[in-house]
């Protein structure tokens, strides 16, 4: 049983089962560019605002793109997700996404999910009046290292203490007093990951979050055992 009062979720191959950007892309037909600057941010193996523009800048998507890609996330929910989040509400803790990737599309899978929107952090993204692509915000900390970091901090005060799970180097780069990491491989397992995790789920489902975060009599309360 971990003791924490907030939740903090990243959002692709956590929440979902696609990395959004990739998916944007194989839409643009420029994965082939992309797909190993991903592969290498999530590893670590390059810093993420070295990648983060310069991918943006291939794929240019539009609000019609965003919009589709908002459906996908849900479409690919990761099994269990919807209800490990009510019963973690239930429990009283309070559900956060915190993720580099594009605001508009997780939102909607936030929505999805009975997550409100005051408990999104990403990035948005900026277009026209036709909705092509303008840009995006380039002074929010989740597109660069450390960033993730930042946003947790914040998130969890000076009293509190959190729970951050997701798949990636930048998850685990988060952590600091009083926040744990659980690392997350139902989707893609990340052997560096998995060494460095405090707690690490191989199962392609959430649930076994709740285990690492209740006993078996609180879970009892909720018909979860």
């Amino acid at each position: 049983m971990l003791e924490a009062d907030i939740i903090i979720f990243d959002c692709d191959s956590t929440l979902t089962r696609i990395e959004g950007i990739d998916e944007l892309a194989k839409r643009a037909n420029v994965q082939e560019q992309l797909v190993p600057l991903t592969t290498a941010a999530m590893e670590g193996d390059m810093r993420l605002e070295d990648v983060y523009k310069h991918r943006l800048e291939l794929i240019r998507p539009a609000l019609t793109e965003i919009d589709w890609l908002g459906q996908q996330y849900i479409k690919d929910v990761v099994h269990d997700a919807k209800p490990v989040i009510h019963a973690l509400q239930k429990l009283g803790k309070q559900v956060h996404i915190v993720s580099g990737s594009v605001r508009q599309a997780v939102m909607q899978l936030a929505d999805y999910l009975g997550i409100s929107a005051d408990c999104v952090n990403a990035v948005e993204i900026y277009f026209d009046q036709n909705g092509n692509y303008r840009g995006f915000d380039e002074s929010s900390p989740l597109g660069r290292s450390g960033g993730k970091k930042m946003v947790c901090a914040e998130l969890i005060g000076s009293t509190r203490r959190g729970v951050i799970i997701g798949d990636g180097i930048t998850d685990y780069e988060a952590i600091q007093e009083r926040l744990v990491f659980i690392g997350f491989g139902g989707v893609v397992q990340r052997e560096k990951l998995r060494q460095l995790a405090d707690h690490y789920v191989t199962e392609p489902s959430l649930r076994p979050v709740l285990d690492i975060l209740f006993t078996k009599y609180q879970l009892q309360n909720l018909n979860l055992v």
